[in-house]
Order: C-alpha cells, then sequence, then structure tokens
C-alpha cells in the first residue's frame, strides 16, 4: 500500500513510495460516502472526480437497489457502474445490464413461510421501475427509518397480503428490517433453517438507529463476488483494486481487495480485523483514504505528501 518510505530522523526527504496503479475504486454508500446528515460532502465528490479523471474506475457498491441509488451516483457528475442490491445486480447509470443473481421464485415462497413470524419486517425487491417493484404486507413492524425510506418509496409499493401472490417472478432479494435485537432473531431463525444452504444472508447493521437490515439473495450473491467478477471483466487484478466500507455487508469486498479501507464510524468488530481505518463518514473519510493512495490533491483541500490521515488499526 502507499505510504511513506522509512528514512534516517535527520534526513529532510520524504518519498512517497508507488504500487501497482489503482485501477478500480469500489465505495459503498450509506454510512461511508454518504454521511450522517444523508449528504456527500463535497470534498469526497471531488476526489471521486479526479480518481475518475485519473483514470480509475469509481463503482459504486451497495446495498440500495439500483434505482434509489442513482440520486447518489447522480451528484458524481459523470456515468459510472454501478452494483446494487448487495451484488445482485450490476448496472451502469444509463441503464446498461451486466449480470443479475435473482432469488428463486421457488425459494422466496419457502422463505415466506420459514419467516412467518417476521412477516411484518418483510420487504420483497423486484427488478422492476414501476409500482411493484417493492412489496410487503404492511409497514407496522417497521422502524421509523425504514418507514420513511417507504414512504418516498410509495409509487414503487405494492401491499399484499398474502405477500405470496407477489411472487409471480424471481425477485432481488428478500429484505428484513427492524430492531436489532428482534433482527438477530431473524438471522438465528434464518441460519438454522432448511433454506440456509440455498441462499446467502447479508447483514447490515446501524447500533445508533437500532436498526438492522437482513437482506436474503441468491446463494453466492455478496458485493465481494460482484466487485471480483466486475474486475475480472475489466482485467483488473485484486492488488489493483481499491474498497471502501463501513458494514458488514461490505465485509466480502473488502477482503478481495488488494487496498481496503474500513471507515473510522465503523463498529470496533470490524475495525479489529486488519484492514487500514480512514476517517468517518463525516469526517469526509472516503476522501481521505482516496487522497492518500491515489495521491490525488482535492480541490477543497490540497493534500501534502506528509498529510498521512489514514491509521493502521491499533
Amino acid at each position: 500500500m502507499t505510504g511513506l518510505a522509512t528514512l534516517p530522523r535527520e534526513h529532510p526527504a520524504r518519498i512517497w513510495l508507488v504500487t501497482p496503479p489503482i485501477r478500480l475504486l469500489a465505495v459503498d454508500i450509506d454510512g461511508t460516502l454518504v454521511n450522517s446528515q444523508f449528504r456527500i460532502s463535497p470534498r469526497d465528490i471531488d476526489a471521486l472526480r479526479q480518481a475518475h479523471a485519473s483514470g480509475t474506475e469509481v463503482v459504486l457498491v451497495t446495498g440500495r437497489r439500483h434505482t434509489y441509488a442513482l440520486p447518489m451516483a447522480a451528484q458524481l457528475g459523470f456515468d459510472l457502474w454501478l452494483i446494487s442490491s448487495n451484488g445482485a445486480v450490476t448496472r451502469s447509470s444509463k441503464g446498461d445490464d451486466f449480470h443479475r443473481d435473482l432469488l428463486p421464485v421457488e425459494v422466496c415462497r419457502e422463505l415466506c413461510s420459514t419467516m412467518r413470524e417476521f412477516r411484518g419486517n418483510m420487504v420483497i425487491t423486484f427488478d422492476r421501475q414501476s409500482k411493484g417493484a417493492l412489496a410487503l404486507e404492511r409497514m407496522d413492524e417497521l422502524t421509523p427509518s425504514i418507514q420513511r425510506w417507504l414512504e418516498k418509496n410509495l409509487e414503487h409499493i405494492d401491499f399484499i397480503v398474502p405477500l405470496e401472490k407477489a411472487l409471480t417472478s424471481d425477485p432481488i432479494q428478500a429484505m428484513f428490517c427492524g430492531p436489532i435485537a428482534r433482527m438477530r432473531q431473524a438471522m438465528e431463525t434464518l441460519v438454522s433453517s432448511a433454506l440456509a444452504q440455498q441462499i446467502a444472508i447479508v447483514r447490515t447493521e446501524y447500533p445508533l438507529r437500532d436498526l438492522t437490515i437482513v437482506d436474503v439473495l441468491g446463494r453466492g450473491c455478496s458485493k465481494g463476488h460482484a466487485v471480483k467478477r466486475w474486475a475480472a471483466y475489466r482485467g483488473v487484478s485484486h492488488d489493483q483494486v481499491m474498497a471502501i466500507g463501513d458494514n458488514y455487508n461490505d465485509v466480502e469486498m473488502l477482503a478481495f481487495a488488494g487496498h481496503p479501507f474500513i471507515m473510522g464510524n465503523a463498529c470496533e468488530e470490524l475495525k479489529a480485523r486488519g484492514w487500514p481505518v480512514t476517517l468517518s463518514s463525516d469526517e469526509c473519510g472516503v476522501a481521505v483514504a482516496i487522497e492518500q493512495v491515489l495521491g490525488i490533491p482535492t480541490a477543497t483541500k490540497p493534500r501534502q505528501p506528509w498529510d498521512i490521515l489514514v491509521r493502521s488499526p491499533e
């Protein structure tokens, strides 16, 4: 990884070590690029624009569905590819498709039966741009933040009882949302079920909001698998990949990348995995990591060779 060479203390120079160039930059959205005010800072936008202009491909990798991630992508000001729904869909900002990993409809039917106790927390997502992209039975057991998200997406929601009636085609995923304690129960039910070998279970946790999102995807689906697939398509080796994330659903992506960075606002369990830790999303941690590794001075904060803010875990 890029860093400063070790020199005698009295030596006046600082030598910036150059490693193989970063050709692919994979960036999570929520909790990483988007801060606690649900905004992208100008410094982070500038850093991503500079990376793009330098020839590094920027890919947004998110748990959001593609349509819900597009407004974030639009702020960057250039065309790019998005890996959405935790790796299930790879599609460009212009709407070109590369790959989809859908959840087989028969598996989702069995999931509805297995998770009957958690139907009030369940949302099924389909790859549609119209009403019916999201299907659920009711909203009363969802947390306030998820209810607000659904209210913003009402034009895409169908309320269907029973939920199985919505399964006329393979969905992208099923999602369970709720307080952390209840979603731990949902995770235990999933892991101990007969379905466990047929699905991928991905957790995203926000302790400050007492919110956990448990995504059920097709077997083998993850952000890491999708980034690896895209890198292979682009002819990019893992040591030319930089990834930045903050949550449990980013683990496979960070493990694949040759240059992984975990956000300062990530939980201690994830920061203890040995990845370099950048600053938090409220402190422009994405820009700080990009500035260090790519050596890019941003318009909002010129970078000096000695301005090393990213730290290794203690």
